[in-house]
């Protein structure tokens, strides 16, 4: 094999989504890394029954979200803007560059989505702490999250800050 051909292979990516997820997301979410290139990451979302996330914004990244099981609402504001959307599976939405974003779920079903990062996640570092839209138990809704929340968890890789 040539090394242009070995250039080539190395960049196919495969894998299967699995049972176990890999890590907590800054805003509460359990995540299953999925595959990605030098322009962007995808993993699996889920955010359990019952369950409202931080709400948080992104420094540098945008996301593409496709939801495929479960339904719950998703709220983002950036400027003036301010929305708050029902989503089920089938749904894609968008949260660009800095829109502040909380989600829920709704349902007796945990609320599943794939995710494309772009670029790729950089680490827990790239999430900050913003205001609520939804109150969740137990977290200070203003300000950083402490060191012990979830908020802080860091992707494999990550840096903390």
């Amino acid at each position: 094999m040539d090394d242009e051909t070995s250039d080539v292979a190395a960049s196919f990516a495969t894998k299967q989504l699995g049972d176990a997820f890999d890590v907590v997301a800054p805003d509460g979410s359990e995540i299953r890394l999925l595959v990605g290139t030098a322009g962007c990451s995808m993993a699996h979302g889920t955010l359990t029954p019952g369950r409202v996330s931080l709400a948080i914004m992104h420094r540098t990244v945008e996301e593409v979200w496709y939801v495929t099981a479960g339904q719950g609402q998703v709220w983002r504001k950036q400027g003036d803007r301010e929305a708050v959307v029902d989503v089920a599976a089938g749904s894609a939405l968008t949260i660009p560059i800095g829109a502040h974003f909380q989600f829920r779920t709704a349902g007796s079903a945990p609320l599943c989505f794939v995710m494309c990062t772009m670029p790729p996640w950089p680490g827990a570092h790239e999430a900050v702490r913003v205001a609520d839209y939804w109150p969740v138990d137990g977290v200070e809704p203003k300000g950083e999250a402490p060191r012990s929340s979830p908020a802080r968890a860091l992707l494999p890789g990550a840096k903390p800050h």
